[in-house]
Formats: C-alpha cells, sequence, structure tokens
C-alpha cells in the first residue's frame, strides 16, 4: 500500500543517529506516531551514501509519498551539515536536503535539522515544555551534549550549547552521559558536573524551563533532583519518539531551515 501524504498534517520523520535510523508516519497534530516505528541499524562508514539509502529504504518500506522531515547529528544550515558527530566526517559541506531528496526519488523534497532541534521542537508542541512561555533549553544527555532553544516555543536553530567552556573544557567532555559511563561515576558526583554546567547556561540564557533529555532521562528521578538551579527542571516526555515526531512538524511547517 502506498500512503500519498494522508491527512493534512501528516509527514514522515526520521530520526539519524550514529548507532540506528529511525523512522515513521507523524500525526503532526497530534504528535503520535501513524505508523510502526522502524528501526535500522546505521551503516558504518555513515557515508552520505550509506545513510541516504537507509533513509530511502524506510520511506519505501512504510509506501509514503509525502512531506518528510529527518534529524541528523550536526550543525545544519540552510540544508547543508557544518559539522559531523557520530557520522562519517565527509558529511561536513553536504547538503543534506538535497542527498536525501534525492535518495528518495526527487518526489518529495525532505527538510533535514539538527537532531537536538528536532526534541526541542517536539517536547515544546507535545512534551515537558508544552504551553510554556519565554525562554525553553531542552539539553540531551548522551554520548555528546546536544541543546535546542526555544523562545515561546519558536526554535532558534543551532545552539551548540554542549560546546561551551566549562572549566577549561568543552562542556561536554565533563558532562555528557557517556562521561558518566565511562568513568563509572555515580548518579550523585555526575549531577554535580551536570549542575555546573546547567548553572553555567542558566547565568548566560536566563531561562523559564530547562528539559533535560537523552537515554540518562529515563533515570531523571535518580539525578534530576540533585541539582540546584534556580529554572524548573523537566524530564523529555517523547523520549525516542522526539527526533521523528519534530522532524515531522519541521516537514509540515518548514522549521528550522
Amino acid at each position: 500500500m502506498v500512503v500519498t501524504g494522508g491527512p493534512a498534517g501528516q509527514a514522515f520523520g526520521v530520526d539519524i543517529g550514529g548507532t540506528g535510523i529511525k523512522g515513521a508516519v507523524v500525526d503532526t497534530g497530534t504528535g503520535e506516531l501513524v505508523t510502526e516505528r522502524k528501526r535500522i541499524l546505521t551503516p558504518h562508514p555513515a557515508t552520505p551514501d550509506a545513510v541516504a539509502k537507509v533513509v530511502a529504504q524506510l520511506v519505501t518500506e512504510a509506501g509514503w509519498q509525502g512531506k518528510i522531515g529527518a534529524t541528523f547529528p550536526a550543525v545544519i544550515k540552510h540544508g547543508v551539515a557544518q559539522s559531523a558527530a557520530n557520522v562519517d566526517p565527509t558529511w561536513v559541506g553536504t547538503d543534506a536536503d538535497k542527498t536525501f531528496t534525492q535518495a528518495v526519488g526527487g518526489t518529495s523534497e525532505v527538510l533535514v535539522l539538527n537532531d537536538a532541534d528536532a526534541a526541542g521542537i517536539a517536547e515544546a508542541r507535545y512534551g515537558a515544555a508544552k504551553g510554556v512561555a519565554g525562554v525553553v533549553i531542552l539539553l540531551t544527555f548522551g554520548t555528546g551534549i546536544g541543546s535546542a532553544l526555544l523562545m515561546n516555543g519558536v526554535l532558534v536553530p543551532n545552539t551548540e550549547l554542549g560546546h561551551l567552556e566549562l572549566d577549561g573544557h568543552d562542556a561536554e567532555t565533563r558532562a555528557a552521559a557517556s562521561v558518566r559511563d565511562e568513568h563509572g561515576m555515580s548518579y550523585k558526583k555526575w549531577s554535580k558536573r551536570v549542575e555546573a554546567y546547567m548553572q553555567h547556561v542558566e547565568r548566560l540564557f536566563t531561562p523559564d524551563l530547562f528539559v533535560v533529555g537523552g537515554g540518562v532521562s529515563k533515570a531523571a528521578e535518580k539525578w534530576v533532583p540533585l541539582l540546584e538551579l534556580k529554572t524548573p527542571v523537566k524530564p523529555a516526555q517523547l523520549l525516542n519518539d522526539a527526533g521523528i515526531v519534530g522532524a515531522a512538524i519541521a516537514a509540515v511547517e518548514g522549521l528550522g531551515e
């Protein structure tokens, strides 16, 4: 069966990560997945051609013909990758929009945006930041630290706050979830590093809300209550669906370009 766009507001969302590439059709009016989420292992090396083939496979197997949004672990400016995190360095300077659009046959233009930005859009629309006015900062703690900055629900793209300097170091090399795993740190010890980092972000932006995401957000009760901040902190709610939902919303509304 070919899905030819479905009701207005539906789009196919793709979430590209260093280990897996996931996709599903999303009803952007509700934030719900219309089809089952499918995941394919990220190819290695994760070159533009190799990743594009997986994206095309997901779209083809879903029988989708319509708007497509895709997250990518990089700074994306006007569709072009400016960096490459956990994917092949040949992505730098690659027109990701064009690469994926050609891969799916050119019948649907693919809009690509940063993965943390997509999660931020989704959380602002349907998750922990829904209805929150003012400045919201989403921070994803994983291999590195991703960020999304929103003002009254509107995305300011490509903030890359994980690369702020902290005690003379790139912040994500001190406070990412991978650092806790690598050094076998307790949540209590690791949370002190996270706290120092988030206090720094707090001083710079004075946000109304922090949303914390990434895999470690599933254990939020073990470390979020330990943080001493002036700003409220909420765990992300959409978890594994956030990137897919945010990418689909971006495709329908032309966000993050």
